[in-house]
């Protein structure tokens, strides 16, 4: 779980919107080809660091309370839900990413690390500054 102090709505909005992402996920260089959203079956290319270009779909939006992704590459496959629910302050954040497909037995013990130092890194972006959110777009 990772704490924001901005809430769960604002929280939502930032966090499943393509666009903001390279912003707080460490792997992504951008985004590409994004379809308009966010709405379920919303899909977009992500471009990492490395230049895997996994192809990411919303499989669930249920705002602000649940969102989950799925991303798609050469037989691979990741799918990350994110729970926000109320807490003193702002919200919580709940991640849980499954992988599947040759290798992920190595990687998902790795993959929480990951995702919880990047929810970290997107709390941080959203903390208020001055009295006022700092709120990227």
């Amino acid at each position: 779980m990772v704490l924001f102090t901005v809430p769960p709505e604002v929280a939502f909005d930032y966090l499943v919107e393509p666009a903001n992402r390279p912003a707080w996920q460490s792997s992504l260089a951008r985004v590409e080809e994004v379809a308009p959203g966010p709405a379920v079956g919303q899909t977009w290319t992500d471009v990492t660091v490395p230049g895997l270009r996994p192809a990411m779909e919303t499989t669930e939006l249920d705002r602000p309370r649940r969102w989950t992704e799925r991303g798609t590459w050469r037989g691979f496959s990741a799918e990350l839900t994110l729970e926000f629910a109320p807490a003193p302050g702002g919200c919580a954040v709940e991640p849980t990413m499954t992988l599947r497909g040759p290798g992920a037995f190595l990687l998902n013990p790795l993959a929480p690390y990951a995702v919880r130092s990047d929810l970290k890194r997107a709390a941080r972006l959203l903390a208020p500054a001055g009295g006022r959110a700092a709120r990227p777009h």
